[in-house]
């Protein structure tokens, strides 16, 4: 088997309409279609980041709450690469959100950042 690429990312939100706001218009993210799945009392919407495909955005009822911590088991967070990392911290606080501070990666001496989506899922900023 020979993988191609990363397609997407699957992210399941409390509130739909909160993380569709925050992945769009915080982030920057293009909504490239969103359906109502009655069936499922389910939202999904397919956002692009640079043209391309990238999250699966869903809401279900009551989801179960999942470690996010950033030693918790499983999925440990979803990186995002920026030109100037002061820039992408400043966008990040005229809105509200809050990073950590920056840390130069030890190994590529990068420069990084954590913070939050909505739900607390840990996401990264990293400095090319």
């Amino acid at each position: 088997m020979k993988l191609k690429q990363v397609h997407h990312i699957a992210i399941i939100a409390s509130d739909y309409a909160r993380s569709k706001a925050f992945y769009c218009d915080v982030l920057g993210f293009t909504l490239l279609s969103e359906a109502y799945r009655e069936a499922r009392d389910s939202w999904k919407g397919d956002l692009a980041l640079n043209g391309n495909y990238t999250i699966e955005l869903f809401s279900f009822p009551n989801p179960p709450a999942r470690a996010s911590g950033p030693e918790a088991c499983g999925l440990r967070h979803l990186a995002f690469a920026v030109e100037d990392i002061d820039d992408a911290v400043a966008h990040l606080a005229r809105h509200g959100v809050e990073c950590e501070d920056i840390r130069i990666d030890p190994y590529t001496q990068r420069r990084f950042t954590f913070f939050t989506d909505p739900d607390g899922l840990p996401l990264e900023l990293y400095q090319q």
